[in-house]
């Protein structure tokens, strides 16, 4: 079973290698959002041209990034969306909210501290993981029945 998994969310650890690395023997296919955070936020005005106000810019670059992340949910088998400890992250809610409307299998990766505010969005998730090497540990499951350990 060859399996497309679309990590969200979280762009300032390094928890999307942690799972890539996990998992390399499962030949699972992995994308995501751009994660280089300049990339990302200026996209819209390199592409598009210059904004005078930050709204406007911002709002072009989340726009066209919109455009890789609907791709991609849509595409994915699975949808992992990974809530971090700093920032404010609404776009990965968005995330999550739009892989359930979709039918998505769905995996959310928190931190204890996470879930009560996160609770609405736990309730749509398959499962909710704690550590990277926990969703490494389902995705084996899933597609070869394997248990840790």
């Amino acid at each position: 079973m060859t399996l497309h998994v679309y990590l969200s969310g979280e762009i300032h650890t390094d928890w999307r290698e942690q799972i890539t690395t996990g998992a390399q023997d499962l030949g699972v296919i992995f994308t995501g959002p751009v994660t280089d955070h300049g990339a990302s936020d200026d996209c819209g005005v390199a592409i598009l041209g210059a904004e005078d106000n930050k709204f406007w810019h911002d709002r072009k670059g989340a726009l066209i990034n919109a455009i890789r992340t609907r791709k991609g949910i849509e595409e994915a088998d699975v949808v992992v969306v990974r809530f971090g400890t700093e920032y404010k992250q609404w776009n990965a809610a968005f995330d999550a909210g739009y892989a359930a409307a979709l039918g998505k299998s769905l995996i959310i990766l928190h931190g204890r501290e996470h879930d009560h505010p996160l609770k609405e969005v736990d309730a749509a998730a398959n499962a909710v993981a704690r550590t990277p090497q926990e969703v490494v540990q389902i995705l084996r499951y899933v597609i070869d029945g394997t248990l840790p350990g």
